[in-house]
């Protein structure tokens, strides 16, 4: 068998494996939906529970794992790492201190139906990516290099600024922020996705448009250059595209650990490292792979749940290990 009908068969069995999880998921949780009440009103409550909680939460999961997935591709295409994630460059310490501000000084506003602490959110994502691309820019015209090493250390400050809040706050603030730094996914209708959805689209849209440069930016610069690149123009969009959607996933649904990571590495085994059937397999796996921890973690302990990101980093935390040791 050669290698493309080999990567045809791969690609496909990954999207036969999303849609399956896009409709049968909806079904499972603390006691099953019979299959009929979601087309029939006569079945009341379970009816109402399918459209207005379970379908949107699903959605809202594949959403934001196919965000994270698509942007772990897209950072590990451009800084050539096998261990870069969407959070390398401090986007989701950015949120977390966005968050736990927000709580500390007690604000309750909300703008445009959205609360205080996903929009402080998404500025402290926002301004943390603005951050590590201006220390970058100021001190090495935007080497990926230079990016990477100002992402961790503006993370580690956020995160020290972040326990300084935590120690000097009260009980209730710290469990708060706690509870939100486990991500989570659990909405209520689909105000939450008619906003996340406009932003993720437009990112990724121009991810994808991106996915030459990517594939020639993962051989090295100087290649990518000679083959009529315009590096720092591509690695602008990718970084900002992927800032602005992985800012976006993480102000609605708080910072899920190890998707990034994982998704992208599972279908670079099962589909190959070209990013053209890469970056659309990760995004239509690591939207699955999220539905199906969310669905582990809000029926193994039913009706306790536990929180998708704890779920994630349960599993990306051996996968990471695992990864080390084998590189």
């Amino acid at each position: 068998m050669s290698s493309t009908v080999r990567t045809a068969i791969s690609f496909s069995a990954i999207l036969l494996l999303s849609l399956s999880c896009l409709v049968a998921v909806p079904f499972i949780g603390g006691t099953m939906t019979p299959l009929a009440a979601p087309f029939s009103a006569d079945y009341g409550l379970e009816h109402r529970i399918f459209w207005s909680i379970r379908v949107p939460r699903v959605l809202a999961a594949f959403l934001a794992g196919s965000m994270l997935s698509l942007g772990g591709a897209c950072f590990q295409a451009l800084f050539r790492n096998s261990l870069a994630t969407p959070y390398t460059l401090g986007v989701s310490s950015g949120a977390a201190l966005g968050v736990t501000t927000a709580v500390w000084l007690g604000a309750s506003f909300s703008i445009a139906g959205q609360s205080a602490m996903s929009l402080a959110a998404f500025i402290g994502a926002a301004g943390a990516a603005a951050l590590v691309f201006a220390i970058s820019k100021w001190r090495s015209n935007g080497s990926t290099e230079t990016m990477l090493l100002a992402g961790v250390a503006v993370s580690f400050f956020f995160s020290s600024i972040i326990m300084f809040i935590q120690y000097i706050g009260s009980h209730t603030d710290l469990f708060r922020v706690m509870r939100w730094m486990m991500g989570g996914l659990e909405t209520t209708g689909y105000k939450d996705l008619l906003l996340l959805a406009p932003l993720s689209a437009a990112a990724a849209i121009v991810l994808m448009l991106h996915i030459p440069e990517l594939d020639l930016l993962s051989v090295g610069e100087d290649f990518a250059a000679s083959r009529g690149v315009n590096v720092a123009i591509c690695k602008i969009t990718v970084f900002l595209s992927v800032s602005l959607m992985v800012g976006a996933v993480v102000a609605f649904c708080g910072p899920i650990g190890f998707v990034g990571m994982v998704c992208p590495h599972i279908c670079r085994r099962i589909c190959g490292a070209a990013n053209k059937i890469l970056a659309p397999a990760s995004f239509l796996f690591g939207g699955a792979f999220l539905v199906v921890c969310d669905t582990f973690g809000r029926t193994i302990a039913s009706p306790i749940e536990i929180p998708v990101g704890i779920v994630t980093a349960l599993i990306g935390g051996p996968f990471f290990l695992w990864l080390l040791c084998k590189k």
